[in-house]
Formats: C-alpha cells, sequence, structure tokens
C-alpha cells in the first residue's frame, strides 16, 4: 500500500473539518475515541494524601524508564503534587470508578472512602490497582492548554490477572476479555 496525499475535495468528502472550524467539544469527542487507562497520581502531603486522577498517562522509555502523563495547566492540584520528592502512579483496576471521581473531585476530601498506602519515600498508592509505580520528576513539558509530565520510575509492582479501567467515549469500561496468547 501506498502512501497518498488527501485532497481537499476528498476532505470534505469525508466530513473532515479544518482546526479552525472545531468547537473544544468535537476535539473532545474525537479525543474520546481513543480508550486510555485511568491512573491516580498521589504523593504524601503536609496535611495528609494529596491527588488527582489523570487518563492520558503512556509509557515513553525503557532506558531510563519514564512515562508520561498529561495534566491541565488549570489543575490546582498538580502545583502541590509536582512540588514533593516522590510520586505514585496507581494505573487503577476495573471496578475502581468511584476511586477516580472521587480523585477527580474539586473540593472535600479526595481520599475518603479510599483504600491508600504511602511508601517511606512519601508515595501514595491505591490499594487494588492493576499496578503501581513509585516515581519522580524527570521533566515537564510545555503542550498547549496542559503540561506533559514525564515521570522517572524508580521502583514497580504489577499484578498479573487484575483488569484495567478503561475510559472511552466519557464511560468507565473495562476489559473483561481473557487474555490470549500472542
Amino acid at each position: 500500500m501506498s502512501a497518498r496525499s488527501i485532497d481537499r475535495a476528498e476532505e470534505v468528502a469525508m466530513g473532515m473539518q479544518s482546526v479552525s472550524q472545531l468547537d473544544e467539544r468535537e476535539i473532545r469527542t474525537t479525543f474520546g475515541s481513543f480508550p486510555t487507562g485511568v491512573t491516580a497520581l498521589c504523593t504524601q502531603g503536609p496535611s495528609g494524601p494529596d491527588g488527582m486522577a489523570a487518563s492520558a498517562f503512556t509509557g515513553v522509555s525503557l532506558e531510563p524508564p519514564l512515562v508520561s502523563v498529561c495534566v491541565q495547566k488549570s489543575s490546582t492540584t498538580w502545583p502541590r503534587l509536582r512540588s514533593r520528592h516522590k510520586l505514585g502512579v496507581s494505573i487503577l483496576a476495573s471496578g475502581q470508578e468511584a476511586a477516580c471521581r472521587s480523585l477527580s473531585a474539586r473540593s472535600g476530601d479526595r481520599f475518603v472512602n479510599l483504600a491508600w498506602t504511602a511508601s517511606e519515600t512519601g508515595a501514595v498508592f491505591l490499594n487494588g490497582a492493576v499496578a503501581w509505580l513509585d516515581c519522580r520528576m524527570h521533566a515537564e513539558l510545555d503542550a498547549g492548554d496542559h503540561v506533559i509530565v514525564l515521570l522517572e520510575i524508580e521502583r514497580l509492582e504489577t499484578t498479573a490477572d487484575t483488569a484495567p479501567l478503561v475510559f472511552h467515549r466519557s464511560r468507565f469500561r473495562s476489559l473483561l476479555e481473557p487474555e490470549r496468547a500472542a
């Protein structure tokens, strides 16, 4: 299959719009077409655990071991988290929708009714997650109305038989189909 350019007539026929014609809702809908995992970014603050939920998360590098997460610049939580030495990343499991909603709340105690564990370094992890990554800040990159945060993994633990929580088209979903050998 060879690559070719799509001309303007084909764009119109496909219903494509230029970026200048798009509104935020359309962009969100399009971004939501790609399923993502859901993570909790948490640390021990001066008054107890502090954290937030994030779905724009991905593995970046094996050497050094890096992951990225995208955080809105308007977040009032991120400035508190980034000032801490360690950050715990919990990859949420199917059934942890309430934890995600709690960590996304704009006010109140986000950790009420959440079971969590803190490491000796101050990283906070949610119990029952698929995986836990003990991380430190590596870099932040400006990205429009977000920052791309690169975190270096210093320790990790993964559970083998737990399905992850998935966010797709503005809904939580679960991967219930058993894994198949490649």
